[in-house]
Formats: structure tokens, sequence, C-alpha cells
């Protein structure tokens, strides 16, 4: 094997490792329910990011509404659960508010299950 096609082959497995672990960070987002309405933060189109630099997930979401008083469950419920996957050691939660969250950014099966379809 040559050198060049052995580096290939490196980065190849670190490619499919990471996106890999992004795979199970995203199954473990869809875990997350805000506790007033029966789908999971992903499919609200709250989380607006995913990053992964050197074992540190950060994650930009927003929330419903700025008064949402399940602000701090929903972080402290992304942080335990995304924490489980392997080869993360810490994940920060940026709340952002803009854009500004709309009905529109849910996705299809969100609108189907909350009845906006």
């Amino acid at each position: 094997m040559s050198k060049k096609s052995s580096n290939f082959a490196a980065h190849f497995v670190l490619m499919n490792e990471f996106l890999e672990q992004e795979e199970q960070i995203l199954r473990m987002i869809k875990t997350v329910f805000d506790p007033e309405i029966p789908v999971n933060i992903y499919d609200l189109g709250l989380i607006y990011g995913i990053d992964i630099n050197d074992r540190v997930c950060t994650i930009t979401m927003t929330l419903t509404a700025p008064s949402c008083p399940a602000g701090d469950f929903l972080v402290e419920d992304i942080r335990q659960k995304v924490s489980s996957v392997e080869g993360i050691d810490t994940v920060n939660v940026n709340i952002v508010f803009e854009p500004e969250w709309t009905k529109d950014m849910m996705s299809e099966e969100a609108k189907l299950e909350l009845g906006f379809l």
C-alpha cells in the first residue's frame, strides 16, 4: 500500500468515526422533549447547529419562546444525554434567539403530530 493510499484509508476511517459520533449525538438529541410538547426538540426545529471539536460538543439551539419555563430542563437533559456519547467529554449548549423560532422550522412529522398539517 502506498503512503498516499494509506493516508486516504486513515482519513476515511476518521471521517467514518466522526459521522458515526455525529449520528449518535443526533440520536440522543432526538430523545429530548419539551415537557409541554410531545415532539422532540430536533423535530421541533430548535437545534440550529452541532459542532464537535476535540471531544467537546457545542450545540446551538433556541427555545420556542424566550421565557420558556422548560429551558433549564432542556439544557440539562441535552448535556446529560449527549455527554453519554463515546468520545464526548464536554457538552456546551448555547441558547440563541436569532433567528427567532417559528412553526415553519418544525419537521413535517412534528407538524403532523401537533395538528398543523
